[in-house]
Order: C-alpha cells, then sequence, then structure tokens
C-alpha cells in the first residue's frame, strides 16, 4: 500500500468518527477515552532510529542493551510520544466541519517508565479544556500511555490539540 492510500484510507477512518460539536462539548471532563494496543517491536524502533539519527545502544544494539538494568532495547523516548498521534487516531471522535488537526504543543510531558521492545502500549485520553474560536477549536487534553502489564505509566502529558474548521458549516 503506497502512502497516500495509507492517507487516504486514515482520513476515511478520521471521517467516519466525526461527531457534531455539541457532543464534543459533552466529552470535556468526562471519561478517558482508551485506544486500542499497539505492539512496539524493533522494527519500529529500529525505523525510528534512522529517521532520528539516534542509534543509541539501548535502543538498537539487543545483545549490548541485555546488559543495562532494562534487559534489552527500549524505546525511544521520543518514539513513545508520537504514538499519541496513531493511538489518539484510534480513540478520539473529531469534530464535524475539521478540515485538519494540528498538534498545538504540549504544557508537561513526562517520560516515567521505558518502553521495552516487543511490549504493547495503549493511549488514554481525557478532555479537559476547550476553547472555541469562529473557525477553530482548541483541545486540551490529559494523556496518558501505558505499558501493558507495568502499572506505572511509561508517558504522560498535558496535549494540545487544535481543530481548524470549515467556515462554510460544511
Amino acid at each position: 500500500m503506497s502512502n497516500a492510500e495509507r492517507a487516504t484510507k486514515q482520513l476515511e477512518a478520521i471521517r467516519a468518527k466525526l461527531i457534531p460539536l455539541d457532543d464534543y462539548r459533552k466529552l470535556l471532563n468526562g471519561e478517558e477515552l482508551v485506544s486500542d494496543w499497539v505492539v512496539v517491536d524493533q522494527s519500529m524502533i529500529d525505523t525510528f532510529a534512522h529517521a532520528t539519527h539516534d542509534f543509541q545502544f539501548i535502543h538498537v544494539d539487543p545483545e549490548r542493551a541485555k546488559e543495562t538494568p532494562f534487559g534489552g532495547t527500549i524505546a525511544h523516548g521520543f518514539l513513545t510520544l508520537s504514538l499519541l498521534s496513531t493511538l489518539a487516531f484510534d480513540a478520539m471522535p473529531g469534530v464535524e466541519r475539521a478540515r485538519m488537526g494540528v498538534n498545538y504543543g504540549f504544557d508537561r510531558v513526562r517520560f516515567n517508565s521505558p518502553v521495552k521492545e516487543g511490549t504493547r502500549v495503549r493511549g488514554k485520553f481525557r478532555l479537559v479544556g476547550l476553547t472555541e474560536r469562529a473557525v477553530s477549536v482548541q483541545s486540551a487534553w490529559d494523556t496518558v500511555i501505558e505499558v501493558e502489564g507495568v502499572k506505572k505509566p511509561a508517558l504522560e502529558a498535558h496535549w494540545i490539540t487544535l481543530t481548524l474548521l470549515d467556515p462554510n458549516n460544511n
């Protein structure tokens, strides 16, 4: 499948989960939205290492990483952070009239525990802030990435997203 085909498929999945703004408002301070599990394997870690030129042995050298307290390779912290996007696509609805969504930033990010190669992670998202403007909706999310079978979350962050709306109500 080409990248263009992947993008089209992802867009279709997002459009299928769009909800009216009135319903989106009801998410504010409501229940957590939870994604499906995603496996973080060595191939994903190696691909991220190539993209970022971060080849520290704890990420890419399984033999040497066995000698560390982690007992094997671990995902880059920024790989874990970047998984928020795919986990969010799975868990969070979008707003009708959305033209696009973008990252606005983070107020806080904490890497609490490592993500070991071969483990599964999932995201938990709670909408804690909402700012509406004529052509945008800014959402503030308390987010957690948890590792299956591990008590302490891998990551906690306060993430701000911006949805740009179609001003013509289309």
